[in-house]
């Protein structure tokens, strides 16, 4: 936890109430998202008990497996659920965008839009991803046949929760943790895993306030789990009794109602209450870089979309070229996110002006049209001194950028005195003298940043059947088996 975060959470215990940790939205919310609030039973890890799930705040749809050991209703569930997820896909990615031609001249095309599926919390994603990986490899045909929308489905929640790992992506969004990212309150990070004591500190209810709000969050009969774990008591007094009862009487009963409408009465408080939190984050302006990351996921739900049916399902473990490449992409996607969080938000770009990444202050000192000439051709390079108070922890020689033009870039020449003097050499035109505007002038204000978005080349690996002796040598080619479906739980 960092300073800046420490200290909201000290004005958050004093005030009552959530302190803001960002001036600017930086998530993207789809107008209509798809929200799936899912419980399973207690003590199974693939056994699924219930979803209210729908992308409109006045029209769910509960789907229950009124026996989760059965697994021919556990399958049923699926498929049930598998329409509905199938149909969000089909019906959210609008008209197709022709885009210009890449660098070899191939055609490229971008869905207008994209789905975005939003969970409670992050055992919400942990529960569809395993969902996905129990239903991917399942097959259509022969004695334990499922629906053939089932493997379908567990493909692409599985596709989906791989974009979730991938830093700044919305395709899919535990809604925890889009809050956290925006509030900080005066509870503990264990705490704020609970949606309803995270929106009791952000948004309490009236004649509360924070404090009192998130402890009547802890009671399970007002405020139940946000799921997918239940509450034991739930589990001992209702639960039990409810399905002990539909065993007896069988699908259509008064048994199976009863079980439905304890169930919905568990799902239904943290329905209202995501679409409530999507509403606060709807409120706050969006970032600057919020859309550009919103095409990349578009993207790459058009990219799978397209070529859906031309590969076998995801691989239970990825071979080693694809594992390395996929860590590296996430750490470029790390630092690119953490940079444009930064330009976007001065908040942010408080974090780290106070862990000596960046500092801002004052020009006091401007040579605009400076040439260096000391090369076969002179380039323009203006010197800048900055007086700041910030603690700079860059050495000189270092890589800068601004943070209002990323584009304007520098490279820190000395520090003494609480001043730094920059050489700047890009993002000022390609002449002689500066575009007007592009230098900072004696009293402006500036930061600085040895911040990137990730614009660097990525790295470059051997081809699949290149991969060296240490990683186990070019690896076979992959075709799902029958034993691709079984796990230990099942």
């Amino acid at each position: 936890m960092s300073a800046l975060t420490s200290l909201a959470r000290l004005e958050a215990v004093a005030a009552g109430a959530a302190r803001p940790l960002a001036t600017v939205r930086h998530c993207h919310v789809s107008d209509a998202p798809l929200v799936l609030v899912p419980l399973k039973l207690a003590g199974e890890a693939a056994a699924p008990l219930a979803v209210m799930a729908g992308s409109e705040r006045d029209d769910p749809s509960l789907l229950v497996v009124p026996q989760p050991r059965n697994r021919d209703l556990r399958f049923a569930f699926a498929a049930d659920l598998a329409k509905l997820v199938l149909n969000h896909i089909e019906t959210s990615h609008g008209a197709v965008e022709e885009l210009p031609p890449a660098k070899d001249g191939e055609e490229r095309i971008r869905y207008g839009d994209a789905p975005q599926f939003l969970v409670p919390n992050r055992g919400g994603v942990a529960f569809l991803r395993l969902m996905g990986r129990s239903t991917r490899f399942r097959s259509t045909e022969g004695p334990y046949a499922v629906d053939p929308t089932v493997p379908v489905l567990g493909r692409w929640l599985t596709w989906f929760a791989d974009r979730h790992d991938h830093p700044g992506s919305s395709l899919l969004g535990a809604m925890t943790e889009l809050l956290r990212l925006h509030w900080a309150t005066g509870q503990s990070s264990l705490e704020d895993g609970n949606l309803a004591a995270l929106m009791g500190w952000i948004a309490p209810p009236d004649g509360l306030d924070g404090p009192a709000a998130a402890a009547r969050a802890e009671d399970p009969v007002i405020c139940p789990p946000a799921g997918p774990a239940t509450d034991p008591t739930f589990d001992n007094e209702v639960l039990a009794p409810a399905v002990a009862a539909y065993d007896r009487s069988g699908p259509g009963s008064r048994a199976e109602e009863r079980l439905r409408a304890a169930l919905a009465g568990q799902l239904t408080p943290t329905w209202d209450l995501m679409w409530q939190a999507a509403d606060l984050l709807r409120a706050l302006p969006e970032g600057a870089s919020v859309p550009g990351r919103w095409e990349r996921d578009r993207d790459a739900f058009t990219y799978y979309h397209q070529t859906f049916g031309e590969a076998y399902p995801q691989a239970r473990r990825d071979p080693p070229v694809r594992a390395a490449r996929r860590l590296h992409d996430l750490e470029r996607a790390q630092d690119a996110y953490d940079a444009q969080r930064a330009f976007d938000d001065p908040l942010v770009m408080a974090e780290h002006r106070l862990a000596g990444q960046a500092f801002g202050g004052v020009v006091t000192e401007c040579d605009p049209t400076r040439l260096d000439e000391t090369g076969k051709r002179p380039k323009l390079r203006p010197h800048l001194r900055v007086e700041t108070q910030d603690p700079v922890r860059l050495d000189p020689g270092a890589t800068v950028c601004n943070a209002a033009r990323p584009a304007l870039k520098g490279r820190i020449m000395e520090i003494e005195d609480g001043t730094v003097l920059l050489e700047l050499t890009g993002g000022m035109g390609r002449k002689l003298t500066p575009e007007p505007g592009a230098v900072p002038q004696p009293g402006d204000r500036v930061c600085f940043t040895s911040l990137t978005d990730g614009s660097f080349g990525a790295a470059k690996f051997p081809d699949r059947e290149d991969t060296p002796w240490t990683h186990g040598g070019p690896p076979e080619e992959y075709v799902p088996t029958g034993e691709d479906a079984k796990e230990d739980w099942s």
